[in-house]
């Protein structure tokens, strides 16, 4: 891959460019976090509503019906990495001799013709 940059201003990067914006990324999801927690907090506390055992019940299925789902599908990924499932396909041509048969013209019993006998 070709670069308009100069050779120069490749080896003068700083490498502490880099740390400024790991730092940025990590108080950005931070604070999304601490938004997702407080939004929560207040949408659970900001109703008298009382949830019955069933929901709880509905609750706790529905949470092991995810994970088990979760990790079921990561097991199939690793197990077809691992199979080699995941390798690009493969074209195999077919040997000539295989296409002169399909055609009548090699050897093939089904293609030749079987004089009968005279009794």
């Amino acid at each position: 891959m070709t670069s308009t940059k100069s050779p120069s201003t490749l080896e003068t990067s700083n490498p502490r460019d880099g740390k400024l914006a790991r730092w940025a990324i990590i108080a950005v999801l931070i604070a999304l976090l601490i938004t997702a927690c407080v939004l929560g907090y207040l949408g659970w506390t900001s109703t008298d509503n009382q949830v019955p055992e069933s929901g709880y019940v509905a609750l706790v299925m529905g949470v092991v019906f995810s994970l088990v789902v979760g990790v079921g599908l990561m097991t199939l990924v690793f197990y077809s990495s691992r199979s080699g499932y995941d390798e690009p396909a493969v074209l195999i041509k077919p040997l000539e001799s295989d296409v002169d048969d399909e055609r009548g013209v090699g050897g093939s019993v089904s293609a030749r013709k079987v004089p009968q006998s005279e009794n």
